[in-house]
């Protein structure tokens, strides 16, 4: 009878632990209910996570070494060309008149059947927000990207509902970047269909990754 009680309690408490974990990850991480699915799951997510903290942190000592007195002065960075997305300028090639439409400008967006990118400013930083359908990887190779273009990831969150994820960034303009909203839409979207730039970051995390997978199997 004691037995029985302990391996009741044990199920209980595994059931309760494995609730859990499903809440913190993304559905679509998790194919189905069972222990195998949900564990799997969970320990991809956190993967795809060490992953891009160890490109966020890479980036983050790069900048940090660059002292002040060993950094040239930046020269003049030329304003962002806040422009309308392709198909709107088309649609719409007057120039705006109103306090409206030139709010308007701040934003774009690069839109297609794979993923739905708009990049807009907020105050002196960039909003980012992308929805697609679940890539395994996606995440790191947008950060790669940024990265290449001068961009600086102060925050970054992701959400998802069944099979569709949404990726949504604050960013930083750096002092050498010169991309447009309109062009950071598109690179952001061209990440889709193409593999990511290879930057020291990155190179640095698929090291990790490789001599994790490598440890796995000895």
């Amino acid at each position: 009878m004691a037995h029985n009680a302990v391996e009741r309690k044990r199920r209980r408490q595994m059931n309760e632990h494995l609730k859990l974990l499903r809440s913190l990850t993304p559905r679509f991480y998790i194919k189905r209910g069972d222990q195998a699915s949900i564990i799997g799951g969970v320990i991809e997510f956190i993967k795809e996570l060490h992953h891009l903290l160890q490109v966020l942190e890479s980036n983050k000592q790069r900048r940090l070494s660059l002292s002040p007195a060993s950094c040239p002065s930046p020269s003049p960075r030329p304003m962002l060309q806040l422009m309308p997305s392709t198909a709107d300028h088309y649609n719409n090639p007057f120039p705006p008149s109103s306090l409206k439409d030139q709010t308007y400008l701040l934003g774009s967006s690069c839109n297609s059947s794979v993923a739905d990118v708009e990049a807009k400013l907020s105050g002196s930083n960039v909003e980012l927000k992308v929805i697609s359908r679940r890539v395994p990887g996606q995440a790191v190779k947008i950060v790669a990207t940024l990265e290449m273009l001068s961009f600086d990831v102060l925050h970054f969150n992701i959400s998802s509902m069944d099979d569709t994820v949404l990726y949504s960034f604050l960013l930083k303009i750096g002092l050498e970047c010169g991309v447009s909203m309109e062009e950071l839409a598109v690179e952001v979207h061209r990440t889709f269909f193409s593999p990511p730039p290879i930057t020291a970051a990155a190179a640095a995390g698929r090291r990790h990754y490789h001599d994790i997978y490598q440890n796995e199997l000895l």
